[in-house]
């Protein structure tokens, strides 16, 4: 089964493109809630290579990494990749005139309810809009 979200972002693509993939910026929008962090981001942004970003509740009591291996790439429209548990996630950014549209796929997993992944995604989608649109 597959999940989609979205959202605009009021800024221009090569800046909401910049953020998407800059371990800085991850760190600082990549977390479902106010209560979570990111403290560690790398990215090899290249095909084949390898993104991997921690994300821990802010007192210790649990956290997980969030890991996969980019396979498809076409800057400032597309970024694709297998997480290390073989879902599929697909981002692609769209110009506009007034900023850009992300909209994000993924492939859902088997654990939580479909409602519950969509809505945590979006939340890690709408810090990224307000990281963008603050920065």
């Amino acid at each position: 089964m597959e999940i989609s979200i979205q959202t605009k972002v009021n800024a221009p693509i090569e800046k909401v493109w910049s953020a998407w993939i800059t371990p800085e910026d991850v760190q600082n929008w990549n977390f479902a809630s106010d209560d979570w962090v990111c403290p560690k981001a790398q990215n090899n942004f290249a095909v084949g290579e390898r993104f991997s970003y921690r994300m821990e509740a802010k007192d210790g009591s649990m956290g997980f990494d969030f890991e996969g291996t980019y396979t498809s790439i076409t800057e400032h429209q597309l970024i694709e990749y297998k997480l290390d548990d073989d879902r599929k996630v697909k981002i692609t950014f769209e110009k506009s005139n007034d900023g850009t549209l992300v909209v994000e796929t993924f492939d859902a997993e088997d654990e939580n309810s479909a409602e519950m992944q969509r809505q945590g995604w979006q939340n890690i989608l709408d810090n990224f809009k307000k990281h963008v649109e603050k920065i």
